[in-house]
Formats: C-alpha cells, sequence, structure tokens
C-alpha cells in the first residue's frame, strides 16, 4: 500500500519524496542545520525548492558545510569564486546574504545562547499546525525582526518557507500519512 502524502508532493522525484518525508516539517534546533536551512530557503527564492534538492551537497561544499565562522569571514576572492561555481545558484546577491546573515545569524547566538532558542521563542518552542499558506503573520513578524537585526534576503514568504523547513510550522495536509 502506497502511503498517502501531501499532493505537492505526488508523483515527484524520489529526492523530493525524501525531503518530504525526513525532514520537512520536522523540529529542528541544531543551529548548524537551522543555518544551512536559512541559506537554502533563501537561494530559492524565485526558484522551485528541488534545484535546490539537488544542488544542496553542492551548496554545501560550497559553502564550507555551512560554518558561519567561515562564511561570516568570506572576502570578495571567495564571493568571486562562488560566482564561477556552475554546481551552486550563481547569485551575488544571495551570497552576499549569506556572508552577512552569518554575522548577523552569530551576533544572535552571542545575544541568545543559540539561534535555535531565538526563532523557537516566537512561538514559544511549540509547533505550530497551520493551513497551507505562502506567508503568516508568524513570518511576517520574524521577517521584520530579522531584517531589523541586518538580515537579507528574509522576506516573510521565504521566513514561511524557512519555518516549515524547520519544524516550527507543520503544514503536512490532512491525509498525509505525517499528519
Amino acid at each position: 500500500m502506497t502511503k498517502k502524502r501531501c499532493t505537492w508532493v505526488e508523483g515527484k522525484e524520489e529526492i523530493y519524496i525524501n525531503y518530504h518525508d525526513e525532514e520537512w516539517g520536522v523540529a529542528k534546533y541544531d543551529d548548524d542545520i537551522l543555518y544551512e536551512m536559512l541559506v537554502l530557503e533563501s537561494f530559492q527564492a524565485g526558484l522551485s525548492w528541488i534545484t535546490i534538492l539537488k544542488k544542496r551537497e553542492a551548496f554545501r561544499e560550497a559553502f564550507d558545510n555551512f560554518d558561519i565562522n567561515k562564511i561570516r569571514d568570506y572576502d570578495e576572492k571567495k564571493v568571486n569564486e562562488l560566482l564561477q561555481n556552475e554546481k551552486i545558484i550563481r547569485h551575488r546577491g544571495k551570497i552576499e546574504a549569506a556572508i552577512n546573515n552569518a554575522k548577523v545569524f552569530r551576533q544572535i547566538q552571542e545575544e541568545c545562547g543559540s539561534f535555535s532558542d531565538y526563532i523557537w521563542s516566537f512561538t514559544e518552542g511549540k509547533t505550530i499546525k497551520a493551513e497551507y499558506l505562502t506567508k503568516s503573520e508568524l513570518s511576517d513578524r520574524i521577517a521584520k525582526e530579522l531584517k531589523k537585526k541586518g538580515m537579507k534576503f528574509v522576506g516573510s514568504t521565504i521566513i514561511y518557507s524557512y519555518l516549515e523547513s524547520i519544524g516550527i510550522i507543520d503544514n503536512h495536509e490532512e491525509d498525509c500519512f505525517l499528519y
């Protein structure tokens, strides 16, 4: 018997199905993973998520396994190297945002103990069951706060998708086996 999944993943490639089944909507608390997902979600803006999933390993390699201590020190030479890397999305604004956001991410860690504590504080540590949306009052508020702190490429739609990817928002459909 085939598992019933959310309609957005039906008939998709195995990499997409695995992401749905094993990662999407699963609560994540590890700051390294939270930063990786923030970068990937920002690179996804204007593109399909499958594109990002297929390039995920290349992103990990190109961005030093999403080590914020290394990324926040990237210089123009490294930006140009990334712009030449055909295995990733080559968008100067998104690359520069990843570097900038690593610095802000680190500041938030220093202020709050961890980025996890900060991001989960918006829901008092709870996962929210939500309707299938592209943004919400919560994503509006978090995007606004992150922008105030200096982050870039963190609009409400990107943040909503980010919150789904890290399990703060659970949007599995009622007839999905993960609901």
